[in-house]
């Protein structure tokens, strides 16, 4: 997909003097900034994401502190020039991709750990940190940052908190909204805000720091970021589970949290993701063992393993066939390499996957996977699917060729009726990638006409001149 792709929306570089007004705010940048650049090999470096839906920027600055932020931002304002905030450019939804073109914010200079609270628990970081990074720096301080999206040896913590990310730990652990206590932002005219605590709890006036998490760079451009952190778990244990169905699978995973039992992981791979694996890796599945769960328990030892031995119990009785505990670190890596294994064996199966990140109710999960089935086999595009089982989060993979026209455009035809079946199905079109451009034509189809003006209102108020991250999630 490439810049013609976006002709349905606001370009700012319609009027005539499009060229005098980005000329001299770039000019201006060039003059408060250290780091910005116009070279073309530059530009196209961040033109795109995950999406690979390309348009190409006027500028890329890569700004050292908030107050060259805010400066851009005033710049900008005054001469009504979009700007995209970008992380690592890993996510899913088109996000990150500056389509009005305009001046980019890249954040690589920015990644520094600056305060580190060990009595009161949170750490205090600049936006291009990265996730990875982030988590073997508290490691050592023996703290732990939970949150883990699939990205996260690239993608840094304020692309995270810009699209809300998950990640397998979210089951006993949270998503990112539960860690972030505060940010700095810096609003669209320029001003710098200070939103959140340093406290266990505070409730005066408007939540402005959870309006920001998952906001996709529309309101705000985040500077700094606060985040709560927890011990390090003293032992981890690992498992993965094979069943001769999906209704056997995920009715084990709604018992053991059922029984009380809360998994640091519980991902579901379907037979779908599985048969690619087997391809890709030459895995040997057990006899009949068609779906798996990989599970891991974590905690104090007696504690993580007498949770461990209660999930075994309750997967066998639920019909598993085969439950491989691992007993050391390396076996441990061996059976997170089946999950790991799966986005790189769907290349086999078609050049382009449409990915989607749809979410269900757990109890769910097997009536979805039934409904996938059907639409593959009518429409024969293979559908490619696995996730989370601990909270319903299904990353639903379309596997086309966008290079076959008529294929492809089947293929979004069949996106738009699994985002039906989604809803049908008492779920949500997006569990932890964001809107971006991708999801935008369907946002309608979840939320009301009501809920959609206000949440525009919300936007005018903080942005009146539309320049931040313009025609994103809204149509």
């Amino acid at each position: 997909m490439g810049e013609q792709d976006f002709s349905t929306f606001t370009n700012f570089t319609d009027s005539s003097d499009w060229s005098k007004r980005i000329g001299s705010a770039i000019s201006e940048i060039r003059s408060k900034c250290r780091s910005a650049t116009t070279e073309k090999s530059d530009l196209l470096l961040y033109a795109f994401d995950a999406t690979k839906r390309t348009h190409l920027p006027d500028c890329v600055v890569f700004p050292e502190g908030a107050e060259e932020v805010s400066a851009v931002m005033k710049i900008c304002s005054k001469y009504k020039i979009p700007v995209t905030p970008r992380g690592a450019g890993t996510g899913f939804a088109g996000g990150a991709v500056p389509i009005s073109g305009g001046v980019v914010l890249v954040f690589t200079k920015m990644n520094r750990i600056l305060n580190l609270n060990r009595e009161s628990l949170f750490v205090e970081v600049e936006p291009g940190i990265v996730n990875a990074e982030l988590g073997a720096l508290l490691a050592k301080e023996g703290l732990f940052y939970p949150p883990d999206p699939a990205s996260l040896k690239s993608s840094t913590i304020g692309g995270n908190v810009s699209t809300g990310a998950g990640g397998p730990s979210a089951v006993k652990y949270g998503v990112t909204a539960d860690y972030v206590m505060g940010l700095t932002a810096i609003l669209p005219n320029g001003d710098i805000i200070e939103t959140g605590i340093k406290t266990e709890k505070g409730v005066v006036g408007y939540n402005l720091t959870k309006l920001l998490v998952g906001s996709e760079g529309t309101l705000g451009v985040i500077t700094k970021i606060r985040l709560k952190v927890v011990p390090i778990p003293e032992k981890v244990f690992t498992s993965a589970v094979f069943f001769p169905g999906r209704r056997e699978a995920t009715d084990a995973a709604i018992l053991i949290l059922q029984k009380g039992i809360r998994p640091r992981t519980l991902e579901y791979i379907d037979k779908t993701a599985l048969n690619c694996v087997t391809e890709f890796t030459g895995l040997v599945l057990p006899s009949r063992g068609e779906t798996m769960l990989l599970i891991e328990t974590d905690g104090k030892e007696e504690n993580a393993k007498r949770e461990m031995d209660d999930v075994e119990k309750i997967c066998l009785s639920s019909g598993a066939v085969k439950f491989d505990l691992a007993s050391t670190k390396i076996e441990a890596e061996k059976l997170w390499e089946i999950r790991r294994s799966i986005s790189p064996s769907l290349r086999k199966l078609s050049p382009t996957k449409i990915n989607e990140d749809i979410t269900v109710p757990r109890n769910r999960i097997a009536d979805l996977m039934e409904r996938l089935d059907r639409l593959s086999e009518k429409s024969g595009i293979p559908i490619v699917n696995f996730g989370h089982a601990g909270d319903g989060n299904i990353h639903v993979n379309v596997m086309t060729d966008q290079n076959k026209k008529d294929e492809y455009r089947l293929a979004l035809e069949i996106v738009d009726e699994i985002f039906d079946i989604t809803l049908e199905l008492d779920g949500t079109i997006s569990g932890e990638h964001g809107v971006g451009v991708a999801k935008k034509p369907y946002i309608a189809k979840e939320l009301g006409r009501g809920t959609i003006e206000i949440s525009k209102a919300l936007k005018k108020a903080f942005d009146p001149d539309n320049i931040l991250n313009p025609g994103k999630i809204f149509p």
